[in-house]
């Protein structure tokens, strides 16, 4: 599989990881999710080139993950907003940190705390079931081919 063919596959994760499988994307959308808006600030906080950032831009707002919104009328300057879609990234990247924090720290642990604003308590995210709201983990889930896939059933699971 190539990696510029990876939209067009019959799988979710990999149509996801043709938008945001790379790791600046990844970096960029961790500074949008600290508050940074702005093109200058995401280049300085990263150190990346500016044709990169760009790049990595003009992809998520083309796939409706952020979105431009002017700040100054002349010239016109414009910051980058995420989207409800890039909202909804949110948990991927809990996890992706709660993963990091608990695997790959020294002795002081993870750089950050994330706080509930509604209990003011530090919390790690936890995946639930949407029926009977139990926790689950890798072991507790089986896989299924969907009924509107059922073609492509062979070619997706073992």
């Amino acid at each position: 599989m190539r990696w510029e063919d990876l939209d067009k596959q019959p799988c979710s994760l990999a149509r996801t990881l043709s938008v945001v499988g790379d790791r600046w994307t990844m970096m960029v959308l961790r500074e949008c999710f600290l508050g940074l808006r702005r093109f200058d600030g995401i280049e300085k906080r990263l150190g990346i080139t500016r044709h990169v950032l760009a790049d990595r831009l003009k992809k998520l707002v083309e796939n409706g993950v952020l979105y431009k919104a002017p700040y100054q009328q002349k010239p016109v300057r414009e910051e980058y907003r995420l989207t409800e879609k890039g909202l909804e990234l949110h948990p991927v990247m809990l996890a992706l940190v709660h993963w990091g924090d608990k695997h790959m720290v020294d002795e002081r642990g993870g750089p950050i705390v994330h706080i509930h604003r509604k209990c003011g308590q530090a919390m790690q995210p936890v995946t639930v079931c949407s029926c009977c709201g139990e926790p689950v983990t890798a072991r507790d889930i089986r896989v299924e081919a969907s009924p509107h896939w059922q073609d492509l059933s062979k070619e997706l699971l073992p």
